[in-house]
């Protein structure tokens, strides 16, 4: 039964894949109308898309294109980008939890994100190219 179960394992694995990342995309798509405090109703009419469609894709019955994505995204307001690695559709970008936060943050416009991530990436930039000179420049300016 065990040599099933791996067969089955390897046989399922890219379709569980698919499975997980629409189940992801929905969840985030969910987390992040619910944040904006829109209904599924208005985000499918913002976004252009049937209001069963949407609800598929939350549930992760659905995995959208990259156009209805994009097309959502718009409707959140929030970056396409964000949405494209919550898909798999594009790798992770370089920066963790700050680049995330300020990807998801619904409150500022794509050109405001766009410049907080500038920023931060040329003080992560300006950091690695100090190397190790960054700890004694913090102690020196404490003191």
């Amino acid at each position: 039964m065990s040599e099933d179960n791996g067969h089955e394992n390897s046989a399922g694995g890219p379709v569980e894949k698919v499975a997980d990342i629409a189940s992801g995309i929905g969840e985030y798509i969910r987390q992040q109308r619910n944040n904006a405090k829109i209904s599924l109703r208005q985000l499918a009419k913002l976004a252009g898309v049937s209001n069963p469609y949407l609800s598929q894709i939350e549930r992760g019955v659905r995995k959208p294109s990259a156009e209805i994505l994009q097309q959502i995204a718009k409707g959140l307001r929030i970056s396409a980008e964000a949405l494209y690695v919550q898909a798999g559709i594009l790798d992770l970008p370089n920066g963790g939890p700050v680049t995330d936060a300020i990807r998801a943050d619904a409150e500022l416009t794509e050109r405001q994100k766009q410049v907080l991530l500038d920023v931060y990436e040329s003080f992560r930039r300006e950091n690695a190219a100090a190397g190790g000179d960054r700890g004694q420049a913090t102690v020196i300016a404490k003191e």
